[in-house]
């Protein structure tokens, strides 16, 4: 990668003291100063890597949600660089407030990250991409992509969706409990815990109400004094998970999130103390106008896929059918797991990594 003035090496603020050895190939972690924007001058971390022989044909990008970050795709990346043909080019980063990036400095919503995604893909000039979104990362990839559509010529969705959520069925004001949603949470949920919580929501598998709390707080407990379940990756990824929450600014911004889970889709207006009176819904207005018609069979006809676990409130029916709406090239490329819930990236990575390297011609 050629690098100049606003790409470095050196890491900036994160939180994260604990980086996995696998967060990224040796060599191939970078720092893009944002040049402009609310974030000017803050560091957004990336990893980009080539594959195959020759110069790369084509770029996997992954975008992710919350409270995640990039390293949600490791065990993908890894099924792809070991089975997939190339030549071909990974890139996976970090919003800001996640991660190995800089850490928040105010409430940060989906069109805020979006613009800093889109800063970085002119500075890299990437093309011919197959964009790989989960969770938030939908709105925020498919948001800043949608500004320069013929940028991308496929497009992976795993748990996420950029339409208003429908009322039929699970809601994240009733799931994964009736009477304590996920948008919920963050109203009780003391910022100190935070992290624990996080890197316990990442790994949730599905089960009762009461067990749900049982595992909870038995889990947070031993995450507090450094004790995580699971084989050694697993751990590695649950510390990380709650280690981007020793900041007191990046847990307020997750916690946005989650509050605006109960809206998604939809958009709202609130007050920002940074930024003032923020309003969502003409961002989410420009993708639901424009994701069919420039991606749909009248525009690129890009090719989808979807890999959904039902077990959540992107999994049911009615986010599938929106999708295959405004993407008909969709039909019969969705695959949905019973019993898999909202991180499905952490429980099928192979089934995703198939999908992915099914769609980019990578088999």
């Amino acid at each position: 990668m050629i690098m100049d003035s606003n790409i470095t090496t050196t890491p900036g603020n994160s939180p994260v003291r604990n980086v996995p050895d696998d967060y990224y190939p040796k060599g191939c972690g970078f720092w893009y100063v944002l040049p402009e924007g609310p974030d000017a001058g803050k560091k957004l971390f990336y990893r980009f890597s080539t594959h195959g022989e020759g110069a790369p044909e084509s770029t996997i990008v992954f975008v992710h949600g919350n409270p995640e970050s990039s390293y949600i795709y490791r065990n993908v990346i890894k099924e792809i660089t070991t089975r997939a043909r190339g030549p071909f080019a990974v890139l996976a980063m970090d919003h800001i407030g996640f991660g190995l990036s800089d850490q928040a400095s105010y409430r940060m919503e989906c069109l805020n990250h979006a613009e800093n995604l889109l800063l970085l893909v002119r500075e890299l000039d990437l093309r011919n991409v197959t964009l790989v979104v989960h969770d938030w990362g939908g709105p925020i990839g498919i948001g800043a992509f949608l500004k320069e559509p013929e940028r991308v010529s496929n497009l992976v969705v795993t748990n996420s969706t950029v339409f208003p959520m429908p009322e039929q069925g699970p809601t994240y004001r009733n799931y994964p409990i009736t009477w304590l949603g996920w948008s919920q949470v963050p109203l009780i949920m003391p910022n100190w815990f935070w992290g624990s919580y996080s890197s316990y929501a990442v790994f949730r598998t599905p089960a009762k109400p009461f067990r749900l709390i049982a595992e909870l707080l038995l889990y947070m407990l031993k995450a507090e004094v450094g004790i995580f379940p699971g084989r050694e990756d697993e751990k590695k990824a649950r510390r990380l998970f709650k280690e981007q929450f020793r900041s007191k600014p990046n847990v307020s911004a997750s916690k946005r999130f989650v509050r605006q889970s109960a809206v998604w889709g939809h958009g709202n207006r609130f007050k920002e103390p940074t930024l003032g009176t923020q309003d969502t819904a003409p961002f989410y207005r420009f993708i639901q106008e424009n994701v069919g018609r420039a991606w749909g069979p009248e525009g690129r006809n890009i090719r989808v896929r979807a890999v959904l676990g039902r077990w959540d409130a992107l999994g049911k029916d009615e986010v599938i059918k929106q999708w295959v709406d405004n993407l008909p090239q969709l039909e019969g490329h969705v695959k949905v797991f019973e019993g898999v819930g909202h991180f499905i990236d952490e429980v099928k990575p192979g089934e995703v990594a198939d999908s992915i390297m099914e769609v980019a011609g990578l088999l």
